[in-house]
């Protein structure tokens, strides 16, 4: 070991979005915390597109926030246009977006993750996990850096995104690196290797960015953003920031056929590339062959910020050659004369299958590492920040001997998130949409805070600001119900009143002018609890119901080798999943209610015996 070592209680080795997350959680429960990171001045960098939630994932936002997390009051400060989502559905698919100031985000979670008590951000590139094995326990100790130095920890949380043996790839170009410009690691994917880890490949894209100068703006279609933006952090009065648009346009049969002709020079279909994708977000070579029919794909054109001209093209994501880009552009309406400030390219890297975890996110295999982010095989930024601040909470709580917090499922999307990972895994980068949770109507985007504020601050993760905050908007919505329980409106009780599909809130308060004196936000939890009672009511019946298979809890060390009857697919995944409760159990793929039910006869029979 080193002479030159330093001794915390978390060690977090990443600063994109999951490692800034885990090291300020941890560090705000008191945790003395380092984070590690090979460049200072890409703190928690938008790798890819310059914004921050939408559907599903703007509700992971304004939990992390809740949490006390950094994401939202990051994009509230920085954000040039935010738009809410699905805004003619019901209030459980509403999803705030906010396209941010690219550079301007990433300073401001840095001056965060700088200013926070109980953190020190350190430039250090991991060379190699320190570990100990004593009988069958192995525990992690540490990590060794570049310099002849070493960091000793009882727990350690990798965040390491897409940075593992990675490989950028432009037409027949490669190059080491995993984001244009930077470099990439090998040392932690070949420890995670000796240690016994399953390590696989995913792949993931960038589409090329544009001169704004360049771009004829009478051709496009105008994206402006809400009249009345709505922040993402509960701690956020208003948004007063004048916001830019974004713009759209459409790819073309020619430019399909242009992709077509040259698809045996893109990496995915020349076989350069054989590793997995996301499906959610595909390239332009993907949507052109998988969706044949479509005579057109639709482009955003995203600004990056107040003090840049470049233009993020959301839609057009693509590893194809420099010069098949360039013809691409010259095709499409509006961009004819467009110059490529950056080319698009595909990054190649190692994750670990995430069912090597248990539910906190450390994993089985080596006591205290845990794992968040990109190496989990999720995609976005929200997923990794909602992961990075779970895991850095329970490192913490390891080192100090408490027991592990993780939200269930019905609690939260980061619930569903972790629980979907380390319980079914992943064949491909996981994002999260509204239709992976079967109790989305508890949990919209808008009462994240009434879901977990409370916990948070039990758990010693917020501060008094929030919790005064929070205390108070309880107390507005308890009142707001008394007053619709307590008035009448034609002979009728005013919150049965209010459930008429007509009836909106400014016409209760000209019946009831008490109600006007209920703050913004405490009044739409009102007219929701209301409105939708009876929904609500149902799926909390399906919420007890899944709490009383939580209950039933199965030992870490149970054998499933001892139930006889038991098949040989449910034997091998209940082993290799290890499952904590039936009601995790029963979402394994391919576990039947037999098998279910065979667990528990043998668990009932050895508590008997």
């Amino acid at each position: 070991m080193s002479s030159n070592c330093y001794q915390y209680d978390v060690i977090v080795i990443g600063a994109g979005h999951a490692g800034t997350e885990a090291a300020a959680a941890s560090a705000r429960v008191g945790a003395r915390t380092a984070l590690l990171t090979t460049n200072l001045d890409t703190v928690g960098q938008m790798s890819c597109n310059p914004a921050i939630g939408g559907v599903a994932k703007g509700q992971i936002v304004r939990e992390v926030d809740a949490l006390g997390g950094l994401m939202g009051q990051a994009i509230d400060a920085t954000g040039i246009q935010f738009r809410m989502l699905n805004c003619r559905k019901g209030p459980a698919m509403h999803s705030p977006r906010a396209q941010a100031d690219k550079r301007a985000y990433q300073h401001y979670v840095k001056c965060q993750v700088e200013q926070q008590d109980n953190l020190d951000l350190c430039q250090e590139t991991v060379e190699d996990l320190i570990t100990e094995t004593i009988g069958d326990e192995t525990r992690v100790l540490g990590v060794t850096v570049r310099g002849d130095a070493s960091y000793l920890a009882p727990t350690v949380v990798l965040t390491t995104g897409t940075f593992l043996k990675a490989i950028m790839h432009t037409g027949d170009e490669k190059t080491a690196g995993g984001r244009a410009g930077e470099g990439t690691t090998t040392g932690i994917s070949g420890a995670l290797q000796r240690l016994g880890f399953e390590v696989e490949r995913f792949k993931t894209g960038t589409p090329p960015r544009l001169n704004a100068r360049t771009i004829d703006y009478s051709k496009v279609e105008t994206q402006p953003g809400d009249d009345q933006p709505q922040p993402f952090s509960f701690l956020t009065d208003k948004l007063s920031a004048e916001q830019l648009p974004c713009h759209i346009t459409y790819t073309n049969e020619a430019v399909h056929d242009l992709i077509r002709k040259n698809l045996h020079r893109a990496p995915m279909y020349s076989g350069q590339i054989n590793s997995r994708g996301p499906r959610y977000c595909p390239s332009i070579e993907d949507k052109v062959v998988r969706f044949a029919d479509k005579t057109g794909h639709q482009l955003f054109l995203e600004p990056e910020g107040w003090k840049t001209q470049e233009i993020y093209v959301n839609g057009i994501s693509t590893s194809l050659p420099r010069d098949v880009q360039d013809q691409m552009f010259r095709m499409i309406d509006g961009l004819e004369n467009a110059k490529i400030m950056r080319y698009g390219y595909a990054v190649e890297y190692d994750f670990c299958p995430p069912t090597q975890l248990w539910p906190h996110l450390e994993s089985k295999r080596v006591g205290g590492l845990f794992f968040a982010g990109q190496i989990n095989g999720t995609t976005g930024y929200e997923e990794a920040a909602g992961q990075g601040l779970i895991a850095g909470l329970n490192a913490a709580r390891q080192t100090a001997g408490k027991e592990p917090w993780v939200p269930t499922r019905d609690q939260a999307y980061i619930g569903v998130l972790v629980d979907d990972l380390v319980t079914a895994g992943t064949d491909e980068p996981y994002r999260m949409f509204t239709s992976r949770a079967e109790y989305r109507l508890l949990l919209r985007q808008d009462n994240a805070d009434r879901r977990l504020t409370q916990q948070a601050d039990e758990l010693g993760l917020i501060n008094a600001e929030r919790r005064q905050r929070y205390h108070a908007k309880i107390e507005q919505i308890e009142l707001g119900i008394q007053l619709l329980k307590k008035s009448k409106i034609e002979k009728v009780a005013a919150d049965i009143y209010l459930r008429r599909p007509e009836v909106d809130w400014p016409q209760m308060c000209s019946q009831i002018p008490e109600l006007a004196n209920i703050e913004a936000n405490a009044a739409q939890q009102c007219l929701y609890d209301i409105k939708y009672e009876g929904y609500i009511g149902r799926q909390r019946v399906e919420v007890e119901r899944q709490h009383r298979l939580a209950g039933k809890r199965i030992p870490t060390s149970f054998d499933y080798d001892s139930i006889g009857p038991l098949r040989n697919e449910a034997r091998e995944k209940l082993s290799k999943i290890r499952p904590l409760n039936l009601d995790q159990a029963k979402r394994i793929s391919g576990i039947t209610p037999a098998d279910l039910a065979l667990v528990l006869a043998h668990m009932e029979s050895k508590r008997k015996t």
